[in-house]
């Protein structure tokens, strides 16, 4: 493949890869005030619905990873990405709760059985057998890129559509802004489906089971491997600091006393480090080893989510609130960039890649389960300070497990060389 054809597959991988969350998540995680008023939500029912989306979502991961084995990933993402889109319309329209929730358990099957594996995959044959940090670095960190891009101009749009005095904004401007950004993302979701139907290149026949029925054959293989089961623990004390940063918004308007026009630039700012910190480890983690990078990550997320959880950060304190979240974000994406980067050192033939991303993302993602009701339940049962401290306690603790998983793995590895 040549270098330019490289280069478009790989931005193709990372807009695609970002695209297909824009609705079900960056939108709540940079306007989650906004979206609980226009909504008429608690935290505790936009978390049922994270948590309805993660219940589905356990089951096409488990499905999905034998249907990227089988089939090209430029198909599966593409209906993924148009099927996502379509969501947007439904979306845009302010349903009731109960219609919430079944979108998100539609997203759930269109986000995850279509094209986490697919991703996954692709990806790690774009890294090829020497850079696996790099590969899953620029997915993650080009990802963070566009995520912040498009969240800092989502802010702009928001912010111009809202009267000068933020505050001062009726419920239906409010509404009329949001829906309009709902539009926005609903066709940059379109548009990325478009874009990988012409970049991602056809799979090499020697590298897929498209001859061989579709089965759950290469899930009993990868069952067999410890440092699957260790992955899928880093996974998910990865993606619990992960899903926390819902709560940097929140943490801003309710805590700092930022107001939404504010905590929403604050949210952005989170993702702002995404790139950085996630093409910076992918990079790394060639040199000096994944699992090494990912026990420094893990140490990274401790301490930040510890500095949250202790109750120092109170009103008016902007700066010492936007120096700890990024700290935070640091650990959190590198750890995004390295918990598939690690499959090559696990040993994990590539043939099986499919089906080893979907059972560690069985267990590994379950945090999409659990987090969004525990955190919304945590918020509302204690409003204020005390709700944000002990969401970032759970973090700590998840941050703990993980640097022992990430040991465990790096012992494992090194005794099977």
């Amino acid at each position: 493949m040549s270098r330019a054809r490289r280069v478009l597959s790989i931005a193709a991988l990372v807009i695609a890869g970002e695209s297909v969350f824009l609705l079900p998540f960056v939108l709540a995680r940079v306007f989650r005030p906004t979206l609980l008023e226009v909504f008429d939500l608690t935290n505790l029912e936009l978390g049922t619905a994270y948590s309805v989306y993660g219940v589905v979502a356990m089951a096409a991961y488990f499905f999905g990873g034998p249907l990227a084995d089988k089939f090209p990933a430029r198909i599966l993402l593409a209906v993924a990405l148009v099927s996502t889109a379509a969501g947007g319309l439904v979306m845009v329209t302010v349903p009731s709760f109960t219609t919430l929730v079944m979108l998100y358990a539609y997203w759930g099957v269109t986000t995850i059985a279509l094209f986490w594996a697919p991703l996954i995959r692709a990806t790690r044959q774009w890294g090829g057998k020497d850079e696996q940090g790099r590969a899953f670095g620029f997915l993650d960190g080009g990802r963070g890129l566009l995520a912040a891009s498009m969240g800092s101009i989502m802010v702009l749009l928001f912010a111009g559509l809202l009267p000068a005095d933020s505050n001062a904004a009726t419920l239906a401007e409010k509404t009329d802004a949001l829906r309009r950004i709902i539009l926005v993302l609903s066709g940059m979701t379109f548009a990325a489906a478009v874009l990988v139907m012409f970049a991602i290149p056809h799979r090499d026949p020697s590298e897929t089971a498209a001859g061989e029925p579709l089965s759950l054959r290469g899930v009993a293989r990868v069952a067999a491997m410890p440092t699957v089961w260790l992955q899928a623990a880093i996974i998910l004390c990865a993606y619990v600091g992960f899903k926390a940063i819902d709560d940097f918004s929140l943490y801003a308007n309710q805590v700092v006393g930022l107001d939404e026009v504010d905590a929403a630039r604050a949210g952005v700012l989170s993702l702002w480090i995404r790139p950085f910190a996630a093409v910076g480890a992918g990079l790394l983690a060639d040199r000096i080893g994944a699992t090494t990078m990912t026990v420094s990550s893990f140490t990274l997320l401790a301490l930040g989510s510890l500095i949250l959880a202790s109750g120092l950060i109170g009103a008016g304190m902007v700066w010492v609130f936007l120096l700890t979240i990024v700290c935070t974000s640091m650990g959190i994406f590198a750890l995004r960039a390295l918990y598939f980067a690690i499959m090559r050192e696990g040993k994990v033939p590539l043939a099986y890649t499919g089906a080893a991303v979907g059972l560690v993302s069985v267990i590994g993602y379950t945090p999409d389960v659990f987090m969004g009701p525990l955190m919304g339940y945590l918020l509302d049962q204690s409003p204020g300070a005390a709700g944000h401290q002990h969401v970032y306690w759970v973090v700590a603790c998840f941050a703990l497990f993980g640097l022992i998983a990430s040991w465990r793995f790096a012992r494992q590895t090194s005794s099977a060389r």
